[in-house]
């Protein structure tokens, strides 16, 4: 399994960019899965469903299961810290190919920054660890700007070879299973 993330400011075209690089690569017959990463706090689960209730109850794991889908639902008290990119990983399927990461933008795991400097933000990479390129609507402008190679995003096979050239083998996190 090899990781590789896409960071950026808000806005920037992160989630776009994946939209279009993970068909790509379930095309060219790779198992690929997403982890994303938010600071805002979510709960999948809906009150007063028996999942919900189970956890309610004090069950810290909730595995709900359907026809086509299997969602694992784990609970993290308050008083834990939030769950690491290795958490994540390490519920995925051995055979997983690629994970692609959305977020953990401060890991210093190989990452795309998408940049648009039309956007008025300043650029990411210089502050974030692992940043390996940057992709952009601008390649003129942002190779000015910095060493990194500049991709533009329109070239999704450019994109695709970087993020294939890059990835690591899951950043010595992944546990065995």
């Amino acid at each position: 399994m090899k990781v590789f993330g896409i960071s950026g400011s808000s806005g920037s075209g992160k989630t776009t960019l994946l939209d279009r690089l993970i068909p790509h690569f379930v095309a060219a017959g790779l198992r690929v899965a997403g982890v994303k990463h938010t600071h805002h706090g979510f709960d999948p689960d809906t009150p007063g469903k028996d999942s919900w209730r189970m956890r309610e109850a004090g069950c810290a794991n909730v595995v709900l299961v359907g026809a086509r889908h299997l969602t694992l639902m784990r609970h993290y008290p308050e008083t834990e810290p939030s769950p690491e990119l290795a958490d994540a990983l390490a519920v995925l399927p051995a055979a997983t190919d690629l994970v692609l990461v959305e977020g953990y933008k401060r890991s210093s795991f190989p990452k795309l920054e998408v940049y648009r400097p039309a956007l008025g933000r300043p650029p990411l990479w210089a502050g974030l660890p692992g940043v390996v390129a940057v992709a952009t609507d601008d390649p003129r402008t942002v190779a000015a700007a910095t060493a990194l190679p500049v991709l533009d995003l329109a070239d999704l096979d450019a994109i695709a070879a970087l993020v294939l050239a890059q990835a690591s083998p899951d950043c010595g996190t992944r546990q065995a299973q």
